[in-house]
């Protein structure tokens, strides 16, 4: 069987330097003795499966409400790709595959429903009350929300994973990092989730667009890395039916940008001479990126996405109508505070 110690000493052969290795962990905010065959950063992606702020991802939704339809992505389901997207960079990059999975899974753990609308929203509402932000209600609920152990609140995550929650940051996120931000850049690790987000996002929005008929296909010829993707994938397979052509398609998408962040930061370790931990978060900037050719394409997809998808009058209404149901929900709880439930009572 192997033990702990023996999974440590394969990180030390396997990982690379500029890893962040189980057992350099800075720890807990509870001291808790170790697990005897589980490191550190398993741990804490266990406890955030088994969370209730996880299974409630199920009906958290991002642009299409669940009366759309089962097919389109939740917050769980977007979460589960970013996982599996970080994973494959992180493995290829001699990354520590474990606490790369643990951020995957715990980054939208905050998240409000209705996407970023819900949480624009709950932040207007909130600014009399100190305000809300994602990334931090994340933290909150690891820290002190989730009520599953005797000795303590929360689940108790090891300093980098509660790091990587809160400097979550994307195109999309843009979180106040006070309280952490003199610590320097988050890890490697940390930015391979921030950037598996942004691939997972727009390729599932791309996605569940079409499937919707909100977006139309033929459209998307204009775009350059759809038009490189669309003639890869007619060169390697025989004529197929749309809808496997366009699984095809954003498959080879998503193939295409990790391809680039894994040459990209692999280049920027390698120019900057990145040998540690300590040099990767005192860099001036993330390591972990695009290449220019591939960021510059990307950009040109957003645009669209956000043009014909996320501006398109039937998205609007579902927003309008997620704006509504936030705001009468909080009144109805500020008016009437004893419909809240109570909250977790230490013994």
């Amino acid at each position: 069987m192997l033990k702990r110690k023996e999974l440590e000493k394969q990180e030390d052969v396997f990982l690379a330097d500029y890893a962040l290795k189980s057992k350099d962990t800075k720890g807990r905010l509870h001291s808790e003795p170790e697990h005897p065959y589980r490191l550190s950063f398993q741990r804490d992606r266990d406890r955030i499966i088994h969370s209730t702020a996880f299974r409630r991802l199920e009906y958290k939704t991002q642009v299409f409400v669940v009366s759309e339809g089962d097919y389109y992505r939740t917050r769980l389901t977007h979460t589960l790709e970013v996982a599996q997207i970080a994973r494959t960079i992180a493995r290829t990059l001699r990354l520590n595959e474990d606490l790369v999975e643990a951020i995957s899974l715990a980054h939208d753990l905050g998240h409000t429903p209705f996407g970023h609308a819900g949480e624009e929203t709950l932040r207007q509402l909130m600014q009399e009350h100190g305000g809300f932000e994602h990334n931090r209600q994340g933290l909150r609920v690891v820290e002190y929300l989730e009520q599953r152990y005797p000795n303590f609140s929360g689940l108790n995550l090891t300093w980098e994973v509660r790091e990587g929650i809160l400097k979550h940051t994307t195109a999309y996120d843009h979180p106040q990092l006070a309280e952490f931000k003199k610590l320097g850049l988050p890890t490697l690790e940390a930015q391979v989730v921030d950037i598996a987000d942004e691939i997972a996002y727009n390729s599932h929005d791309l996605d569940d667009g079409i499937t919707s008929g909100l977006i139309d296909i033929r459209d998307l010829d204009e775009i350059e890395l759809w038009q490189q993707a669309k003639k890869q994938t007619q060169k390697k397979n025989k004529p197929l039916k749309d809808e496997i052509h366009k699984y095809q398609i954003v498959k080879f998408l998503i193939n295409l940008q990790v391809q680039g962040i894994v040459e990209q930061t692999e280049e920027n370790l390698n120019k900057f001479n990145i040998h540690s931990v300590e040099e990767v978060k005192n860099h001036s900037q993330k390591l972990v990126a695009f290449n220019q050719q591939i960021g510059k394409r990307r950009q040109e997809l957003r645009e669209f996405l956000n043009q014909k998808l996320y501006q398109h009058h039937k998205v609007v209404r579902m927003s309008d109508k997620a704006r509504r149901f936030i705001r009468e929900l909080f009144k109805c709880y500020t008016d009437n505070p004893k419909q809240l439930p109570l909250p977790a009572v230490k013994e």
